[in-house]
């Protein structure tokens, strides 16, 4: 069994990033940005945005945190939204999710200009992967198919199967999977008889927040294991969907939990920044 070191990768990414920052100010002048919404007092989610924050300024992104109260009103963050669209700075637009529950938040991601929508959520956006053009993807799977790259691991012909279909996670892994020639199997609460799909595939990625959902008996000898669930146990204790202590006994490469795709996930965010700082330059 091989770790998939999500934590070392990341690190090697922002160092690259940061290079290619420096090289954009140098010779044209551009300083990437890259602009939060944060709306209410979930503490995870003020969490996450404390990580991008200092992982924007560690590489040299300018960011911003436009911080609101829960009871804000749809209208208020549309014109927020609108403003950075037209501002010639921001880069990137992130609104982090969830939202509350008076907040349309399909409308909200609509909003957001496809050119600057680095989280990857837009339909247009989601609709270009489905077709396998150039585009922004979403930060997790994106991760997770360059933690694959990363330790040689071809997807092309493997049997994968996608263990949640959420629109951030599930759907566009899928995607990404199919773009690169593997067979695809999708998975969610509705599925029959889950382990008889998770038993024969030769990549299993699982990502729907229910600790350990996935045991030894359902993952064939030799399986790449992706595990992108993050759970917090009532002792504290990090863990993901899948029982890492017994799986692993099994598997010939698995992620850990914490640091396998977690920081993956904002290293794909800084790259995508990056790469809609690129656009102003043909703009």
């Amino acid at each position: 069994m091989k770790l998939l070191d999500g934590k070392k990768l990341s690190e090697k990414i922002k160092e690259e990033v940061k290079k290619d920052i420096e090289k954009l100010q140098k010779e044209h002048g551009i300083t990437p940005g890259l602009a939060v919404v944060l709306v209410g007092d979930d503490p995870a989610s003020h969490t996450y945005v404390k990580m991008k924050e200092r992982a924007c300024k560690e590489v040299g992104i300018y960011s911003i945190v436009h911080q609101m109260p829960s009871s804000i009103s749809q209208k208020e963050i549309e014109e927020t939204i609108l403003m950075m669209n037209k501002n010639p700075n921001i880069d990137g637009i992130l609104v982090q999710l969830p939202l509350p529950k008076h907040i349309d938040t399909t409308k909200i991601l609509e909003l957001i200009a496809p050119s600057k929508d680095v989280d990857g959520f837009h339909p247009y956006n989601f609709g270009r992967l489905l077709q396998g053009l150039e585009t922004f993807a979403p930060c997790t799977p994106l991760g997770v198919m360059e933690l694959l790259k990363e330790y040689e691991i071809d997807v092309k012909g493997l049997d994968a199967c996608v263990v949640g279909a959420s629109n951030i996670v599930g759907k566009p892994m899928a995607a990404l999977l199919l773009n690169s020639f593997a067979t695809v199997d999708i998975c969610h609460i509705y599925t029959k008889d889950l382990k008889s799909h998770t038993k024969k595939a030769d990549l299993l990625v699982v990502g729907v927040g229910k600790p350990g959902l996935i045991t030894e008996d359902m993952v064939k000898d030799g399986a790449i294991v992706v595990d992108i669930g993050i759970n917090r146990l009532e002792n504290g204790k990090l863990v993901g969907d899948v029982d890492f202590e017994n799986v692993s006994k099994k598997a010939s490469y698995i992620t850990p939990v914490p640091g396998g795709v977690g920081p993956m996930t904002i290293a794909m965010l800084l790259k995508n920044t990056l790469k809609a700082a690129y656009k102003r330059i043909d703009s």
